[in-house]
Parts: structure tokens; C-alpha cells; sequence
């Protein structure tokens, strides 16, 4: 199969597309800090193009404090040196651009870092042209405005007695919410995107965009009544050319909204990231987890698949750096089944309509690791350990939630060789790599034909070469089958099922007749014997 090379200069090239999601930190450090880097990124390009992805989807390297992993940007306009320079990332854009990858940059649209030169002047005085720029109440430094709680713990509202008032932020501290309501502030946002955009970078992803439109007096977060005005005009002055593609984080998000964030006229987003897929399995706190009923996740895609066809534009993905590793979460990372599970769900994802991300690792099947507690860097990970035992949880107990949940999975250096280091660096790690390095990684993919990496790459071939992935209709089979998903997609002429067995078991499975004697696109066992054996995965196509 050749490889496909997309128009990117027209709307919606990015259906056919496939994308790649690089934590910078973890993915390949260059100069010996233990830190990945921009430089590192480009050194491996060329493993990327083999892949065969379209786009790298690049979480944030905008100047920053680092309070929030980056997504407390100083300067929008400023590469952290942790990352390197400002040339660093026009060199990666264009060498990225030579082998048909484009850049996709995360920005945080929401709120900023206290140390953005916005807030610091905003910080000397009410009549400061920046002071607008935030969200103030007046006050007396004993009871705050509401009671609006912070995404991170504690309230809202932040005093600052020199002013007599206090600052919104629905996150930390550190990151005061920007004042969308103040069109100067929106005219400063929209020079720093074309800032980038005129570096060729070929579009964005844009952090819990759906809260941009927040009435801070209302305790109203997402989906507030300006959102979609604001949307629009963004889209309007910001992101004017065809092929920019937009990507909208929205954990509040529905078919019917994002309808309207995704609508073909492109009027507001590309495309949305969605999550209710990703909570179903957990109970009323992420860390109170439950095993994946698989009739809820086949009824949620089924909303989802059949609620956006024709209207709207839907992001496929089962991980990214806040999530655990999906072959651990939903598949079986033991020795046995972590290869065909890893494919199997794979085979689930990218049958479906929307724009497939891969996040770091996943094309390699790398799983969660487990760490002593002391070890784990992530700010998240501590908070929950020191409340839970202090609230009288059994260590072991609280423990177990970490691994199975804890964002730090993701975010283990990318495994690259089977030496010290993983290949990812010379120096000593930011965090732990995980100990089977030693055979799951990328060199050892690449000599191995039967790996999940040449499988991903078979499966973003075959979305650019088969139309039935962009547009075919979703139907679903047996949507009360606990171990079975499976489910159709079919346009006029071409018609596709898809199998997946989610259990250790072989189970008996009836081909529909339509599909019988079909040529078999992809699947994870070699042979065709009868019925489906433990994570076994499919997909049967034919032509009318």
C-alpha cells in the first residue's frame, strides 16, 4: 500500500487523517538533562513518517512556570527553554513539513500563568489597561464572592489585598482565568495564535475550550451563554485559512453541542475531544475505578457515531497524558495477551468515523508502571495519597488506585531501545522508565513485522485508502454481548465489519452473511480457525 499524501491546504483534509500526540518531557531527550526536547522530536521524524501519521498533536512548550505541566502559559509567543529555542521549533515545523507531518500546537485559551506579563501589570492597580484582562470582585479577604470550588482543590477566588479584590480561577492559583468578556484581551489572544499560525504552524488543540465562556458570578463553567459567539469569532479572526485544523477540549461536551462546535461549515471547531467513553469505568471520583461494562461503552460510541454523522466531527482516542495506558486499562498487558489486546482495541478505534490521535508509546503497546509513591512526580498522584491516608484509606488501597489511574502511567519516557535509558537519554530521567523497556520498544517493533507498531501502521493505511471510514454509517451488532463489539459501517459501495473479542476467552461468534468469504482488511491472528480466540480482532470489507 502506498503511502497517501493528504491536501492540507483544503477543509477537511483531517478526516482522512491520522494524529500523533508527543508529550515533549518524555519522548526524547537530547542533551543529557533527563528531559525530552524540541531537538529530540526532530531526530525521530523519520520513525514518525514510517508510522505514517499525518499530524503531531504537541503538548505545550509555550514559555511557562510549569505549575500545571505547561498549560500555565507565560508568554505565548516563547518556547521554554527546558524545550529549547524558538528556532528549535521552527526548524521541527518545517523538517516536519518536508515528510508530510503537520504541527499542531496546544494552547490554553482559558486562563494563563500569574507570571504572564498580562497579570503582573493587571497586579498594579484597578485602572492598569491589563486589569480587565482577568476576572475581579471586590472584597474583604474573609468571604470569598461564591462558593466556586477549583478544579484543583480550595476555592475560586484568590485575594489580593493590595487591590482589595479578588481573582477568578477555575484551576490553580497560579492560573487566573482570562476575562473573555473584554474584547482587548480576545484581539491580544488572536495576534499570538497568527503569531504561530505565520510559523507555519497548521493548527491548534485547545485546552477545556468549552469553559471560555464562564460567568464566574453564576458559578457557570462550561458552556456559558457567549461560548459559541466567542467560538465563532475566534474562528473568524484567528484561524481564517482552510486546512488550520481545531481541536476542542470539551469534558462537558454533548452530540447536540458538539454539533454545533464541529458543524461542516466550520464555522466554530474542527473537531471535539469528547470523554464520556473514558468515564465509564470509574465511580463518583476518578481514582474509584469499576471494570469497563462493554454494553455502555458500545451504547456510548453508538450516540456518538450515529449522533455526529453528516453533522459533525468527533476525535478518536483511548489515551493521552492525563489517562492510563489503554492496553493495561482495557486490554491485558500480561506477557500472553499485550500484544493482541493492544491490537484488538486498536481495531476498535480507528474502524470508527472521526480523526484517529495516538498518543505516545500506544503504537508500541508500552503499559502502566508502578512506582513507590515517593517516586511519582505528578502534583495529582501526592494530593490523592496524602488526603486518602490522612482520611484513613489503607495505603495498599490507595495504592492500587494510583496505578490503575494515575496520570503518571502516561507519562513514563518513551522506550525506544533496550538499553540503559530506554534511548531516551543519558542523563537521569525526570521520571522512572518502566522496567520491560528491555522488550517492549521501538527498535524492537521495527525489526518485527508482527508488531502492534506495523499493525497501527497497516491500519492508518488503510483509512486513507477506503472511504468507508469517513463517511460509512454506524450500526452496531449485539449491543448486549459482554465480551463481544462489534459493528458495522457501511457507505453505497463499501461495506466493513468490525470484530473485537475483549476477553481472555474464545468465544463462538456468527459472521453476518453478507460479510462471509470477505476479504479480511486486518486482524491480529494469522489464520482464520472458527470462532474468536482470547483478544482477537478483525475487519472483513467488500465492494458493491
Amino acid at each position: 500500500m502506498s503511502n497517501i499524501i493528504l491536501d492540507k491546504s483544503k477543509h477537511g483534509w483531517w478526516k482522512s487523517a491520522v494524529f500523533y500526540q508527543i508529550y515533549p518531557k518524555s519522548f526524547q531527550d537530547t542533551n543529557a538533562d533527563g528531559i525530552g526536547d524540541l531537538r529530540g522530536i526532530i531526530s525521530r521524524l523519520d520513525y514518525l513518517q514510517e508510522l505514517g501519521i499525518d499530524g503531531i498533536w504537541l503538548s505545550p512548550v509555550c514559555q511557562s512556570p510549569q505549575v500545571d505541566n505547561g498549560y500555565d502559559i507565560s508568554d505565548y509567543c516563547a518556547i521554554d527553554p527546558m524545550f529549547g529555542s524558538l528556532s528549535d521549533m521552527e526548524e521541527l515545523i518545517v523538517e516536519a513539513e518536508k515528510r508530510g507531518i503537520t504541527i499542531i500546537m496546544d494552547l490554553v485559551l482559558n486562563h494563563c500563568s500569574d507570571q504572564h506579563f498580562w497579570f503582573l501589570e493587571a497586579l498594579k492597580g484597578r485602572d492598569n489597561p491589563y486589569h480587565d484582562f482577568f476576572i475581579w470582585r471586590d472584597g474583604d479577604g474573609v468571604t470569598p464572592p461564591n462558593e466556586m470550588k477549583a478544579t484543583f482543590g480550595g476555592s475560586a477566588w484568590t485575594y489580593v489585598p493590595e487591590l482589595g479584590q479578588y481573582y477568578f480561577h477555575q484551576f490553580a492559583v497560579e492560573q487566573p482565568d482570562l476575562n473573555w468578556d473584554n474584547p482587548a484581551m480576545r484581539a491580544e489572544l488572536y495576534k499570538s495564535i497568527r503569531f504561530w499560525v505565520e510559523k507555519g504552524v497548521g493548527g491548534f488543540r485547545l485546552d477545556v475550550i468549552d469553559q471560555i465562556g464562564k460567568v464566574a458570578d453564576q458559578m457557570i463553567t462550561a458552556n456559558g451563554p457567549r461560548l459559541h459567539e466567542f467560538l465563532q469569532e475566534l474562528s473568524r479572526e484567528a484561524f481564517p485559512e482552510e486546512g488550520l485544523v481545531t481541536v476542542g477540549e470539551a469534558w462537558g461536551a454533548t452530540v447536540d453541542s458538539a454539533k454545533i462546535y464541529s458543524a461542516e461549515d466550520g464555522s466554530e471547531l474542527s473537531m471535539v475531544f469528547q470523554f464520556q467513553h473514558m468515564c465509564l469505568d470509574q465511580g463518583p471520583e476518578k481514582w474509584d475505578f469499576k471494570p469497563l461494562y462493554l454494553p455502555d461503552l458500545k451504547a456510548c460510541y453508538k450516540n456518538w457515531q450515529q449522533g455526529l454523522h453528516t453533522e459533525g466531527w468527533n476525535s478518536l482516542f483511548l489515551n493521552n497524558h492525563d489517562l492510563p495506558r489503554i492496553v493495561s486499562r482495557w486490554g491485558n498487558d500480561c506477557d500472553e495477551h499485550r500484544v493482541n489486546s493492544a491490537k484488538m482495541l486498536a481495531t476498535m478505534a480507528h474502524g470508527m468515523q472521526g480523526t484517529p490521535y495516538i498518543y505516545q508509546g500506544e503504537e508500541l503497546g508500552m503499559t502502566n508502571i508502578r512506582l513507590p509513591i515517593e517516586e511519582y512526580a505528578d502534583i495529582e498522584i501526592q494530593n490523592i495519597y496524602r488526603e486518602r491516608t490522612a482520611a484513613g484509606w489503607h495505603p495498599e488501597d490507595v495504592m492500587a488506585s494510583i496505578y490503575a489511574r494515575g496520570r503518571d502511567n502516561a507519562r513514563t519516557p518513551m522506550q525506544w531501545t533496550a538499553k540503559d535509558g530506554a534511548g531516551f537519554t543519558q542523563g537521569k530521567p525526570w521520571l522512572p522508565i518502566n522496567g520491560n523497556h528491555t522488550y517492549i520498544n521501538a527498535e524492537a517493533a521495527l525489526a518485527d513485522p508482527d508488531s502492534v507498531f506495523y499493525y497501527y501502521k497497516k491500519l492508518i493505511e488503510l483509512r486513507k485508502s477506503h472511504e468507508v471510514f469517513r463517511s460509512g454509517w454506524f450500526e452496531l451488532l449485539d449491543p448486549d454481548n459482554e465480551k463481544v463489539f462489534a459493528y458495522t459501517r457501511d457507505t453505497e459501495k463499501e461495506h466493513l465489519l468490525v470484530v473485537c473479542n475483549f476477553s481472555g476467552e474464545t468465544l463462538p461468534f456468527d459472521v453476518p452473511e453478507r460479510f462471509c468469504g470477505c476479504e479480511m482488511l486486518i486482524g491480529n491472528y494469522s489464520d482464520g480457525e472458527p470462532g474468536l480466540r482470547p483478544y482477537e480482532a478483525a475487519m472483513l470489507y467488500y465492494r458493491t
